[in-house]
């Protein structure tokens, strides 16, 4: 009987036997085809995971700040309208065969906020114009010189024209407002001077330039300002308002950490309390958004509690004295993650004077927030809060000078008594390296209070040249205020026990 032959479709199996007969390697026989098929499918499958994670973050960043889409879809809008000047044959007939440079306008100077698109609106068109006039004139000067002489005129006018331009833009004061305009008279100069000595109708070109960019500059005006605008010196505002709030938060968290270390937090707390330890740092970057949004505020009109002149350089000014704070801070979570633990009798010493400093000093800040966010005096409650503050650094002050009577009872004026005697033995020794961590906190802690009241300072100079109003719903603020330093006592009191246990 011929033997059995089965035959099994798929994939073969082959196996290698070792000498001794162990098995080594199960391996596929696959072909050339399922091969190319695979890294095919691979790819496919790398590539739609790829387009899934764009797309979710492409949701996420839509879902945080809506304003970026509508920024897409108004850009969308201006140069949907913009191509209008090429369907419509009247409206191309106009400008000629320049309809481009309203595309382009409308690309390079649609920004976000109203305050950037207007400073590039104006800078292009006055940039623009002084150009192509004084190209113009160059121009005529050039042809009036004969044939041979006109090149060296065009050439010696551009080169002294884009000197002097480019060192313009090296001065801080024109770099701030008109550094983009700067740079457009080069390129449009330059263009305009070039061309007329090969293009005869040069004054037809230089209007239809002018023409087509004032057209761009002034749709891109209407369309961020007419729908859904978005304000850079309301920017400004807000982002002052919660850098403040971020640095009470840190000041708070800090020095809560600090004493408050027993172990009895639970994750979402140490989680909750090193997010506000990080807060500082965005004050500490956010000096360049701030000059940006203080430069571009300064452009635009009018609009709802801001004036045309509202004094947006003292915006700057708060912020360098939220900055120098701080920088403060930085050197506080630096003592606070220090290897050097600092002893146990001098933490509790100090404990209750630290934290009402911070507490006191944080309250300063977060009032001050309220005060730029409502735009509304409150001095009779900031000279108290900064009273309670000044009083608070005293009283830590007061501490620190009776830290040697306390490691050194034998030092205290007056007849040794048996309780100086009972003191004396169980003082611990204190070392020198347990002693500093402690006593720099509570210097930082006094520096940061005086660099406050210059924040106060600065703030107080914001309502007056601003003319905040009188807060008259005085009630409902009191009850915030004492609703504040009474939670800002129940922490204090809770860190202390935490202290008192171990």
């Amino acid at each position: 009987m011929a033997p059995r032959k089965e035959v099994f479709e798929g994939v073969e199996w082959r196996i290698r036997v070792a000498a001794d007969g162990s098995l080594e390697a199960l391996v596929p026989a696959t072909g050339l085809a399922r091969k190319a098929w695979l890294g095919i499918k691979g790819l496919i499958s790398g590539f739609a995971l790829k387009v899934t994670m764009f797309v979710k973050k492409a949701w996420d960043v839509e879902t945080n700040d809506p304003r970026k889409v509508i920024h897409c879809i108004k850009v969308g809008l201006a140069l949907a309208i913009v191509s209008l000047f090429y369907f419509m044959r009247p409206l191309y007939d106009g400008v000629g065969g320049n309809a481009m440079w309203t595309v382009m306008t409308v690309v390079v100077v649609f920004e976000p906020t109203v305050g950037a698109t207007l400073y590039k609106c104006f800078n292009r068109v006055l940039g623009t114009f002084l150009a192509g006039f004084l190209a113009l004139g160059v121009h005529w000067v050039a042809s009036q010189s004969g044939e041979r002489v006109e090149p060296f005129v065009v050439g010696a006018s551009v080169f002294l024209l884009a000197s002097a331009a480019t060192f313009s833009r090296l001065i801080p004061s024109v770099k701030s407002r008109f550094d983009y305009g700067a740079l457009i008279f080069i390129l449009t100069f330059s263009f305009v001077a070039v061309s007329g000595y090969r293009v005869d109708k040069l004054f037809e070109l230089a209007h239809h330039r002018i023409s087509t960019i004032i057209i761009g500059s002034s749709l891109c005006i209407l369309v961020i300002m007419l729908v859904c605008p978005i304000w850079s010196g309301q920017e400004l505002h807000s982002l002052i308002v919660r850098n403040m709030d971020k640095l009470a938060d840190s000041l708070d968290g800090c020095v809560t950490q600090y004493f408050n270390q027993s172990g009895e937090g639970t994750n979402s707390k140490e989680e909750a309390t090193d997010n506000k330890l990080q807060g500082y740092k965005c004050v500490l970057s956010s000096k360049a958004s701030e000059e940006s949004m203080a430069n571009f505020g300064r452009w635009e009109p009018s609009h709802g509690q801001f004036n045309f002149r509202h004094p947006w350089k003292q915006y700057l000014k708060i912020g360098a004295s939220m900055r120098s704070c701080a920088y403060c801070m930085e050197a506080l979570n630096s003592c606070i993650k220090s290897e050097n633990q600092a002893a146990k009798l001098i933490k509790q010493h100090l404990g209750s004077g630290c934290l009402k400093v911070s507490s006191s000093s944080s309250n300063v800040i977060r009032e001050l927030a309220e005060t730029v966010k409502t735009m509304k005096k409150k001095s009779s409650t900031t000279e108290l809060l900064a009273e309670e503050m000044k009083s608070a650094v005293q009283g830590l002050q007061n501490d620190l000078k009776t830290i040697p009577h306390l490691l050194n009872p034998s030092a205290i004026p007056g007849n040794k008594t048996l309780e100086t005697a009972c003191l004396e033995a169980t003082t611990p020794t204190v070392t020198l390296m347990e002693l500093v961590p402690v006593v720099t906190l509570a210097s930082i802690l006094i520096e940061i209070s005086g660099r406050i009241e210059a924040l106060v300072d600065a703030v107080e100079e914001l309502a007056k040249l601003a003319e905040f109003g009188i807060n008259d719903d005085k009630s409902k603020h009191s009850k915030m205020t004492d609703k504040t330093v009474s939670d800002a006592k129940q922490q204090t009191e809770g860190t202390m026990k935490a202290l008192q246990r171990v």
